[in-house]
């Protein structure tokens, strides 16, 4: 089998239905095959967990396949309910359409729009804006209310009797019908995913009697579990600038940097396995492996050279303590909370936020590069860097 289909079929992979041996033997065939990705413009900017199946997809036009990239205009006024514990708020068709307009732009840093094998665009609301009433009954014949109690985030609201709405039913099952109206070979998508996407496996089989092959990728996710995104406010954008990507990259954990070179970085997977040893033997050197880390998640979007000069910045702004001229100095008495300061300076907007920041490490002390980790800690004179490029000087009277 060729290194690109090995690539295929293993980086960054959590699962392929209905095998792998069924993609394999696909693949081996030297079928053209058509896969797509859907996304819901639920805001303007795509971010690091958008990229990587958008990275899978990549490796498929790489190989000669037909890609789509299916942008849900429809389905992002209905709301996708996985892993909500409540009801999106939904979104209007300006909404939409005005979170969609750059979206071509920062997914061409990583996909082919042009050429012999250009990846083609799709809006969703093509078929589904023309569906009648008995049609959308049609597809709802095609689940029951059984399979979709099963999810987690439904049986979760029931055991906490939160309410669950008809729409939100009507979700899986209007993505599931993209794959019958596209008439697909198969999707790819995150691991959170894989119900709606083995919706759309089941109802092109049912409808077409077609087999649909599924990749699911896996989460960029923090040391608690959290997916770095949107919802989350930890994401690090597809339009962020070099040194604001670099520097969001060098506020990870340290537990999340082989993770993050699997799925953020073009490194091969023979240096990543060497990567892994290191961290795992004695006395790794932590920052200089994620200097990397964030130098080649930099080059995917920029280049090597506007990576390295990336590097440069973020060295000469935190490594040598070089703050900014104008960092408000603050008095503070020893018996301050430091959250009850920075609250009331709205560095942070509440406890919660400033929980989140010091849980991803994200609150520093520059003198010493020490982190902030406890809630109720009291203020210490120095130079703090909250977040990314955030600084304030504390000085006691």
């Amino acid at each position: 089998m060729n290194k690109i289909n090995e690539q295929i079929l293993n980086r960054g992979v959590a699962s392929i239905y209905p095998s792998r041996e069924y993609l394999k033997s696909r693949l081996e065939k030297g079928e053209k095959l058509t896969i797509y990705l859907g996304i819901d413009p639920t805001g303007p900017n795509l971010h690091l967990g958008h990229a990587i199946p958008i990275k899978k997809l990549s490796e498929f036009q790489k190989a000669g396949h037909k890609i789509i990239l299916l942008l849900g205009d429809f389905t992002a006024m209905i709301g996708d309910p996985t892993d909500k514990s409540a009801a999106r708020k939904q979104l209007s068709r300006k909404d939409v359409l005005n979170n969609l307009k750059g979206y071509k732009k920062q997914l061409s840093k990583i996909i082919s729009f042009s050429g012999k094998n250009k990846a083609e665009l799709k809006f969703n609301s093509k078929w589904h804006s023309k569906m009648k009433f008995s049609d959308v009954l049609s597809l709802a014949s095609q689940m029951t209310v059984q399979q979709m109690l099963e999810r987690d985030m439904f049986k979760k609201r029931m055991n906490e009797g939160k309410p669950i709405f008809i729409h939100e039913f009507m979700y899986p099952l209007m993505q599931a019908y993209d794959s019958v109206a596209m008439n697909v070979d198969g999707e790819i998508g995150g691991n959170d995913q894989t119900f709606n996407m083995l919706c759309g496996r089941d109802m092109i089989k049912n409808m077409k009697g077609k087999e649909k092959f599924v990749i699911t990728m896996k989460l960029l996710e923090d040391p608690n579990g959290k997916k770095m995104g949107k919802t989350e406010g930890n994401m690090v954008t597809i339009s962020d600038k070099p040194d604001d990507m670099y520097g969001k990259v060098m506020s990870w954990t340290d537990e999340m940097i082989p993770i993050a070179f699997e799925l953020c970085t073009n490194v091969e997977d023979e240096e990543i396995e060497r990567i892994k040893k290191e961290l795992s033997g004695k006395n790794p050197d932590f920052k200089e492996i994620k200097m990397r880390l964030a130098r080649e998640v930099v080059s995917v979007f920029y280049g090597q050279e506007k990576s390295e000069l990336a590097e440069k910045n973020w060295q000469k702004t935190f490594s040598q303590k070089e703050i900014p001229d104008d960092v408000d100095n603050i008095i503070v008495k020893p018996e301050d909370l430091l959250v009850d300061v920075l609250i009331a300076e709205k560095i942070v907007s509440s406890k919660s936020d400033f929980r989140r920041l010091i849980e991803g490490g994200a609150v520093v002390i520059l003198a010493n590069e020490e982190k902030v980790t406890d809630l109720g800690q009291k203020v210490k004179p120095g130079v703090y860097r909250i977040g990314k490029k955030r600084f304030i000087k504390l000085s006691f009277k």
